[in-house]
């Protein structure tokens, strides 16, 4: 019988502050879930369990101890952030097995709030695709292990959505946080650029690329981001006036259709804040016909880029073709202004509106299977297919969230997008933080039945 396993890190941390409970006990428990559950999950590419209680220990012993933020909090992080001591593989046989030997500044930034690091959880290959599967192994979801758990951060979201871990980090490139999240029934924010440290591979996907959190309730995944970006994100307040907010339910690619539970999750969501009183208008963002063209050639440069030091032998066959088209867009993407017109573009709509709602996805995600040894083209189709709601927002540079609302006919959670400007991540935690109160989720898939 366990006491702290499916407590959110809020109430872990400050149990831990108060002393009510010592970290090593609060690790112990999440370590023993991970043992009996991970060879269903395959969230974890490597557990630390031996190295993570002494780790528990060392935040029980710290003078600032009741002062610390994520007080014994057990963290996953993805396997493309430097852990000391532990190899960055990114999914990938090409990658070496050297141990870190310091940590990634996110990471630093966890264990100096007192959080302690459990584990390195699976990605595909170089965090490429929205399904995670590899030589490392397979994240499957948590609330239906017949599908995915999305990609890249999908091992991060199946461990937080088993409840093996309150938090885990991940990143986003394309999609990386929301896609799992939305999957798997969790809260994460795709923070602005330049709010949470990012150096991602090489190069961040040219700026592209963030990092954030994934938990189970809005409180979670805002404190998980102060910490990550070294300062508060405030917490509930009123805005000033009414909250404008857009609906949309179109993909933003032309052909890509969004399917009713998805459609049926945002006019879910959207009427919900409209009883709340905020303003809520049906209105299409303008995005350009160009836009499928213009992810795919960020998307492939930046595999390019990460690949370009491995040897090709020892990667995929569907990531060698990925990179090898990239390096043919590298020099349009180096040298291009598609995304600074993609900002103007959207700009005047976001001086109408404060928030876009979006569906989170445009299907369930697919079958769990070895998509590692099929062929890019039958790759690129199924992620686009279900996943075209999310790659502006990188590709603009601004904030996302991916929020629960409604569910599947299988039980499995659906979920919506919410967009702002720049500087706007507050003002997305606030909507989230109505709609958990309005539309309230169950937090963790039902494993122990």
């Amino acid at each position: 019988m366990t006491e702290w396993v499916g407590r959110t890190a809020a109430e872990i941390a400050a149990a831990v502050r108060e002393k009510r409970v010592e970290p090593r006990t609060v690790v112990a428990e999440h370590l023993e879930r991970i043992a009996r559950l991970d060879g269903r999950i395959g969230a974890f590419r490597a557990v630390r369990a031996k190295a993570a209680l002494a780790e528990a220990d060392e935040v029980a012993a710290r003078a600032d101890r009741d002062r610390l933020p994520l007080a014994g909090v057990p963290v996953a992080v993805k396997d493309n952030l430097a852990v000391r001591g532990e190899s960055t593989r990114v999914g990938s046989a090409a990658t070496p097995g050297t141990p870190a030997g310091a940590d990634h500044v996110t990471v630093a930034r966890l264990r100096a709030a007192g959080a302690v690091v459990v584990g390195l959880t699976n990605v595909p290959e170089l965090c490429v695709f929205g399904t995670t599967e590899g030589v490392h192994g397979t994240a499957r979801n948590p609330w239906d292990t017949s599908r995915t758990a999305g990609g890249s951060s999908g091992g991060s979201a199946a461990a937080v959505a088993a409840g093996m871990v309150p938090i885990a980090l991940g990143n986003d490139g394309m999609g990386s946080l929301r896609i799992p999240a939305a999957n798997c029934g969790l809260v994460t924010v795709k923070p602005g650029r330049g709010v949470v440290p990012a150096g991602i591979g090489d190069g961040d996907w040219f700026g592209m690329s963030e990092n954030g959190p994934l938990a189970t309730t809005v409180e979670d995944a805002r404190l998980m981001l102060s910490v990550l970006a070294g300062a508060e994100v405030a917490g509930p307040a009123e805005e000033s006036g009414t909250l404008r907010i857009a609906v949309s339910v179109r993909s933003p690619l032309a052909g890509v259709r969004v399917t009713g539970p998805y459609v049926a999750a945002a006019r879910e969501a959207a009427g919900a804040l409209a009883r709340a009183g905020c303003r809520v208008r049906r209105a299409e963002p303008p995005y350009p016909l160009t836009l499928g063209v213009t992810s795919l050639a960020h998307w492939t440069a930046g595999t390019a880029v990460d690949a370009r030091s491995l040897d090709p032998r020892l990667l995929a066959r569907r990531t060698r073709v990925h990179a090898a088209l990239g390096r043919r867009f590298l020099n349009g993407v180096r040298g291009g202004t598609a995304r600074e017109e993609l900002r103007r573009r959207l700009e005047p709509f976001f001086a109408e509106y404060d928030v876009l709602l979006t569906p989170a996805l445009a299907r369930r995600s697919p079958k769990s299977a070895p998509w590692h040894e099929r062929g890019w083209l039958r790759n690129v189709l199924a992620n686009t297919n279900y996943s075209p709601l999310t790659p502006p927002w990188n590709l603009t540079g601004w904030p996302a969230m991916a929020v629960p609302v409604g569910t599947l006919p299988s039980g499995a959670p659906t979920a919506v997008q919410l967009v702002g400007l720049p500087g706007t991540e507050a003002r997305l935690l606030r909507v989230a933080e109505r709609l958990e109160e309005l539309r309230p989720w169950r937090r963790t898939a039902p494993l122990d039945r």
